[in-house]
């Protein structure tokens, strides 16, 4: 690990600025993340500033009868909470099958939102990777992909966004509150918070230059039976090969979303759509795109046969 100065934020407009005006900063909550790669030197920040002093941990109600979940709310306390428990299961259920719970413990919502991709060839930095280093090239194309996208990739970049609970918060259409060096606060809709590779697969998500993420909003609750299922190699403690949430209504209609598959949490309305015409036709819709590589089109029929369960569960419930 190379040398870093350090120093703890005042507030969150503070943080923002100290980031932004310091070349090579990185904020540091839980550090599940950072550090690994720190380690690996496939992150090499120059300053830490620490934002976990920002009374950003709270879970409150919103006057739309939402919640409004702090950046720094533990994995374990936001999954056990009893009004995400009741209302938004899927949320709860997705947070559960992240990790192990020594990680859930640690690891913050703005830092899980926030992970930066598993694949192999980014954390070996003798491999060329486009998201590490842009230019160099992407060896997972032509090396191991079983792990990788088989949907909205790109040329420069195959790798999938590892997190559970970035899928739920895409099916519930949360809000990222963030606020900028200059004091200004926006939120950014989950839908565009996450980017695609295209040509820029280093460039991934919508924050700018110091932007500090300070809550993630709920809308209020979607009812109906909500189902999280994920589908890994082992048990515990690994990321995803095909996951799927899912909310659906009395009458047919809901939501669906896959993890495991793209570069994002991967959603579309058109498919939500067409929930009443059954999973064979929604899990076609979902990958009608899909250009998988031949050591993981196995995943489009996973992900198929994951959805078609995971909808005929929700009916029974």
């Amino acid at each position: 690990m190379r040398a870093f100065t350090y120093e703890r934020a005042q507030s969150p407009a503070q943080a923002a600025a100290a980031v932004a005006r310091t070349p090579g900063a990185r904020f540091i909550a839980g550090g599940t993340n950072l550090l690994d790669l720190m380690k690996l030197e496939v992150e090499t920040p120059l300053h830490l500033v620490d934002v976990n002093g920002l009374a950003l941990d709270r879970i409150e109600a919103t006057p739309e009868g939402g919640l409004r979940i702090g950046a720094l709310v533990r994995n374990t306390d936001l999954a056990a909470d009893m009004r995400v428990r009741r209302d938004y299961a899927v949320l709860s259920r997705a947070l559960l099958a992240g990790a192990s719970a020594q990680l859930r413990n640690k690891a913050t919502t703005a830092g899980n939102l926030l992970q930066r991709t598993r694949c192999p060839y980014f954390y070996d930095t003798n491999q060329a990777c486009n998201k590490r280093k842009p230019g160099s090239g992407c060896a997972a194309r032509a090396g191991f992909s079983r792990q990788h996208a088989v949907v909205g990739t790109s040329a420069a970049c195959i790798a999938t966004h590892p997190s559970d609970m970035a899928v739920a918060m895409r099916l519930l259409d949360a809000g990222v509150e963030t606020v900028r060096p200059d004091g200004s606060m926006r939120v950014i809709p989950i839908a565009d918070f996450h980017h695609l590779p295209g040509n820029t697969p280093h460039i991934e998500n919508a924050l700018t230059p110091g932007e500090l993420i300070t809550a993630v909003v709920l809308p209020r609750p979607l009812g109906g039976t909500q189902v999280y299922r994920k589908v890994r190699d082992r048990s515990s403690y690994a990321f995803a090969l095909v996951s799927v949430a899912a909310v659906l209504q009395p009458d047919g209609s809901g939501r669906v979303a896959l993890g495991g598959v793209a570069h994002k949490p991967w959603r579309l309305e058109a498919a939500d759509a067409i929930l009443p015409q059954g999973a064979a036709a929604v899990g076609q819709r979902l990958l009608a795109d899909a250009t998988p590589t031949a050591e993981n089109a196995f995943k489009i029929t996973l992900a198929k046969r994951t959805l078609a369960a995971v909808l005929a569960e929700s009916r029974k419930g």
